[in-house]
């Protein structure tokens, strides 16, 4: 649950502290504006997949499920900036699939919390692993990270790749290279 009030104290503090004048026109808003924005960048932390991937369906197919291009938007843990980008999930179905909404939303649990990219890639495959128990799953992300891209290094438009393989994934390299080629 998010602490509202003390966002917007933590902000006012902050402001103060790089030399802003909290009482100017344009500033004033600006800890409340905060506070919402962070129900909604932060509103994973708490949260659990189980209440997207619970719900399955049974099905004959047992042939892969790519869902490619998920967009997500995630904040790095480090230097609280955002990264943002497409995730790629890819399934073999063990006789139940799952909605595919039910795929982002997924994404959109883990996104939504302080994070890193190599973690939150993990996270999905284990919880798909985990609650929807396919043969095996291939989780796929690129990201562009504001930390790179306007701080730092200054590398605007640089992609950070990381993937994450399960199951039958793990040890069969052809579906992993037949995930690559659909991406």
């Amino acid at each position: 649950m998010i602490d509202e009030v003390k966002i917007k104290q933590a902000v006012r503090l902050f402001l103060e502290a790089i030399g802003e004048d909290i009482s100017r026109e344009g500033i004033e808003g600006t800890p409340d504006r905060i506070s919402e924005m962070c129900n909604e960048l932060f509103g994973g932390i708490g949260k659990d997949a189980s209440d997207h991937l619970s719900v399955t369906f049974k099905s004959k197919n047992n042939e892969m499920v790519l869902e490619k291009d998920i967009t997500f938007y995630s904040v790095c843990e480090h230097h609280l900036l955002p990264f943002f980008g497409k995730a790629h999930i890819a399934y073999i179905p063990n006789e139940k699939v799952v909605g595919l909404s039910k795929l982002a939303r997924t994404v959109e649990v883990y996104a939504r919390r302080p994070q890193i990219q190599e973690n939150l890639t993990a996270q999905i495959a284990d919880a798909i692993m985990e609650f929807l128990q396919p043969k095996g799953v291939m989780v796929m992300m690129e990201a562009e990270h504001l930390c790179m891209s306007m701080r730092g290094v200054s590398k605007p438009g640089t992609k950070t790749v990381t993937y994450v393989c399960r199951g039958e994934f793990e040890s069969d390299k052809s579906l992993q290279a037949a995930v690559f080629q659909l991406l």
